[in-house]
C-alpha cells in the first residue's frame, strides 16, 4: 500500500517547458485526495522549486540541494547539511583550475560570480530540453528567466567561504562537454571521502556533504511520518536521484532517465513530456504495477521460479 509519494523536479515531475503539467497535477491532486502523502525531492533550492507547485495550487514538503535541506508543508526548514568551508575552498580550487564555471547554493540563497556564465549555463540547459528552441533563443529565454530568479552575484567565492554566518549547502559545475569533463573532476573530488557527487543533467555535476542525499533525507522524513519504506513511491530519472530509488519500496524511473539510473529502479513509467508522473501514480492507484515492471526484475523473478 502506498502512503508517500516522492517526485523528483527536472526530467521527472517538469515536463520540456520546465512546468508541471495540467495532468501530473491532477494525478497529484487525486492521490492526496485519498490520503497519500505527496513531497518533492529535487536539487534545485526551495525558492526555485516551490513557486513551480504553486502555480499548480500544490502545497507539499521539499528535499531540496538533493538533501541538503528539507521544508514541511509550511515552508520551514526543518533540516540543513551544509559542506565544510575548508572543504569548499578545495572544491572550488579544483574547479576553476579547470577553467569551469560553478554556482554555490547557501542559506543565503543562490550565488553566482559570473552574470554570463549564469546565463549561458541555463541556456545549455534549456536548449538541451528544448528540441524546438533554439541557443539564440534559449539565451533569451535564460536572460529573462534571471530576472525573476533571486540570484546574487560576488566577486570572488572566497567573500562566502569567510562568511561565517552563511552556510554553503550545495555546489553546481558545468560543461558541455559532459562527462568528458566532469568525469575526471568528479573522480578526483570523490577522494576526500565525504562528499556525495552526483548529476541532473548530462552537461552538470552537483557537488553535496555525502549526508545529503536524497534518500537519507527521505528515510528521515518517512521515520517522522511512521511511514515504512516499502510503502514509498520514487518517481527520477538521473543520478541524484539514485539514492531513493534505491531505498523505496516502488521505484519508478522515467522513460527519458539515464540508462544506468533505470537499473536502480523496480518499474518503468512514461516520459517527462508525457506526463509520467501521472502515468506512474494512476498505474499504482488502480493496483496496475504489473504492467510497469523493470526488464531487469521480471528477469530476476523468473530466474528465482
Amino acid at each position: 500500500m502506498i502512503e508517500l509519494i516522492v517526485s523528483d523536479m527536472d526530467g521527472t515531475l517538469l515536463n520540456e517547458k520546465m512546468k508541471v503539467s495540467e495532468i501530473n497535477a491532477k494525478a497529484i491532486k487525486e492521490a492526496m485526495k485519498q490520503g497519500i502523502h505527496f513531497m518533492v525531492a529535487t536539487g534545485r533550492g526551495f525558492t526555485e522549486a516551490k513557486p513551480l507547485l504553486e502555480e499548480v495550487d500544490i502545497n507539499c514538503s521539499f528535499i531540496t540541494l538533493n538533501g541538503a535541506q528539507v521544508y514541511n508543508e509550511e515552508g520551514h526548514v526543518i533540516q540543513n547539511i551544509g559542506i565544510g568551508k575548508k572543504t569548499v575552498h578545495e572544491i572550488v580550487a579544483e574547479i576553476k583550475k579547470r577553467g569551469l564555471y560553478c554556482e554555490m547554493t547557501t542559506s543565503d540563497g543562490i550565488y553566482s560570480d559570473n552574470k554570463a556564465k549564469r546565463i549561458e549555463s541555463v541556456a545549455s540547459l534549456l536548449y538541451e530540453t528544448n528540441p524546438d528552441t533554439t541557443y539564440k533563443m534559449a539565451v533569451v529565454l535564460a536572460a529573462a528567466r534571471l530576472e525573476i530568479m533571486n540570484i546574487n552575484y560576488v566577486e570572488d567565492y572566497e567573500q562566502l567561504v569567510h562568511d561565517e554566518s552563511i552556510e554553503i549547502l550545495k555546489i553546481i559545475t558545468f560543461s558541455d562537454d559532459g562527462r568528458k569533463v566532469l568525469g575526471p573532476l568528479s573522480e578526483e573530488l570523490e577522494k576526500s571521502g565525504n562528499l556525495a557527487i552526483t548529476a541532473s543533467f548530462v552537461n552538470n555535476i552537483e557537488i553535496n556533504n555525502i549526508n545529503a542525499q536524497k534518500g537519507i533525507a527521505l528515510e528521515e522524513a518517512a521515520k517522522k511520518l511512521n511511514i515504512p519504506l516499502e510503502n514509498i513511491m520514487t518517481l527520477g530519472d538521473n543520478f541524484n536521484d539514485v539514492s531513493m530509488l534505491k531505498v523505496a519500496g516502488y521505484s519508478f524511473a522515467m522513460e527519458n532517465a539515464e540508462e544506468e539510473v533505470k537499473t536502480y529502479a523496480k518499474y518503468r513509467t512514461t516520459s517527462n513530456n508525457n506526463h509520467g508522473v501521472a502515468h506512474a501514480i494512476k498505474l499504482a492507484l488502480n493496483d496496475n504495477l504489473a504492467s510497469a515492471k523493470a526488464p531487469e526484475v521480471i528477469k530476476s523473478t523468473e530466474q528465482k521460479k
